[in-house]
């Protein structure tokens, strides 16, 4: 399949040009040609199917004419080597009503306990997979990543230790939970964690400069992990259809999907699932204080502006990437964009609230961006409907703020006490491009 630029002035790429150069050569991000409609027969059996083959199937659309069959199903089972399951929030008789249930879709159980490591890891096996199909080139691959929290742990644990790949993680200094920032400081090996005096916005910026920087690329092949890369935000879109699937074993009703949101990749690739064909009649896009979407839809007009620190950190955002792409995927349609999906924003208090309530009425504990999402989808919920929410990170990824505004002691999995015990390894700079390209390519 070849891949356009939306910005419309860049040539086709392939499947491999569009991983590893991240990026097209005229900034904009690459979009797959035409997108494949699954079968009915597909959907009509989904509940039957595992999480693996329900992915297969899926990857087949976007990855199949480029990948061979063996290959791909090694790369999606290898990927997906934990469950993502759906559990209902409330009680039995409570949270149902005329609006239906309320489900939480759990994407907490992989390697760092958070929804990125589906993509990174699947980015991860899908790049040694070029880099292996062509054993004579011994350039080394560097990717390029900017986080706000759950990125930098996904993507640098998913290429840990790969041959002929490094890694840069750039991530805000001060913004990021201590316990996140372990998770990608500690590493060492092939991982660099760069440590950037501002926002993750500045971040995202020195990332997009270092891919325009033709000296740089001169010297050194620089791809993303964030989720401009189409092998990181398309396989994104797995889990959707498994929620789908668990749903329909349990529930009747027309079914919506709320998604907090921040860099915009995760929702952006739920509504590639329904132009697959994926029965999720609507979308709510849940924002923190970083309402520059939520504006949006009740403006039509796009403002991005300087990102505001929250207590859902990996959602501050205030230029979010793929916009760019919804607005492609809708042929720039305001009305078309609002007809699939609604918004909602919600203040540190709003969501402080929320995490008590919830834990208090259904005894279920959520992290700050499952709280934005999981308000968002009870005031939204109509009747007739059902919904799920995405748990994006485990709540103890946030322990302090967790258990500060919820009085609870939350215990910390294993996983993520086993990074805590590692020592801090990073390198400081500014937001200056220059004194950040000194440390990709320093001076001879």
């Amino acid at each position: 399949m070849r891949y356009y630029s939306t910005n419309g002035k860049a040539p086709f790429a392939t499947l491999e040009k569009a991983v590893v150069k991240g990026l097209a050569e005229d900034k904009g991000l690459y979009m797959p040609e035409h997108i494949k409609q699954l079968p009915r027969e597909f959907f009509d059996n989904i509940q039957d199917l595992t999480l693996q083959e329900i992915a297969y199937h899926v990857a087949d659309c976007f990855f199949g004419e480029d990948v061979d069959a063996e290959s791909l199903r090694k790369i999606v089972y290898d990927t997906l080597s934990f469950d993502i399951p759906l559990v209902k929030v409330g009680k039995e008789k409570g949270l149902k009503g005329e609006k239906g249930a309320i489900y939480s879709l759990e994407l907490f159980h992989g390697p760092t306990l958070a929804f990125k490591d589906v993509g990174a890891r699947f980015m991860a096996r899908l790049l040694q997979y070029f880099i292996n199909a062509k054993p004579s080139n011994n350039r080394c691959v560097n990717v390029l990543v900017a986080t706000s929290g759950d990125t930098g742990s996904a993507v640098a644990n998913g290429f840990l230790g790969v041959e002929g790949i490094h890694v840069y993680v750039l991530y805000p200094k001060g913004k990021v939970s201590p316990i996140q920032e372990c998770q990608f400081t500690t590493l060492g090996q092939n991982i660099t964690a760069i440590e950037v005096d501002g926002v993750f916005d500045d971040c995202q910026a020195l990332v997009k400069n270092a891919f325009m920087d033709e000296e740089l690329n001169a010297k050194m092949q620089l791809t993303s992990a964030n989720s401009i890369n189409v092998a990181r935000f398309l396989p994104q879109s797995f889990y959707y259809f498994y929620a789908y699937a668990q749903l329909k074993r349990r529930e009747n009703g027309r079914v919506v999907c709320c998604v907090p949101s921040g860099n915009f990749g995760n929702i952006c690739s739920a509504l590639f699932g329904k132009r697959m064909g994926l029965p999720i009649s609507r979308f709510i896009a849940a924002n923190n204080a970083n309402d520059i979407f939520y504006n949006y839809l009740q403006t039509g007009r796009y403002e991005p502006k300087p990102s505001i620190q929250t207590i859902a950190n990996a959602m501050d955002v205030g230029d979010p990437s793929n916009f760019a792409r919804i607005i492609d995927l809708y042929g720039k349609s305001h009305e078309a964009i609002c007809q699939d999906i609604s918004g909602a924003t919600y203040t540190d208090q709003q969501i402080a609230e929320t995490m008590k309530s919830c834990l208090a009425e259904t005894g279920y504990q959520l992290d700050p961006h499952g709280a934005c999402g999981y308000r968002a989808l009870r005031e939204g919920l109509q009747e007739g409907e059902v919904g799920f929410f995405l748990e994006t990170a485990h709540p103890a990824k946030f322990k302090q703020t967790v258990d500060s505004i919820c009085g609870s002691d939350i215990a910390i999995p294993g996983r993520l006490q086993d990074f805590m015990k590692g020592t801090k390894q990073s390198v400081s700079t500014s937001k200056d491009y220059d004194e950040f390209k000194k440390i990709l390519c320093p001076l001879p």
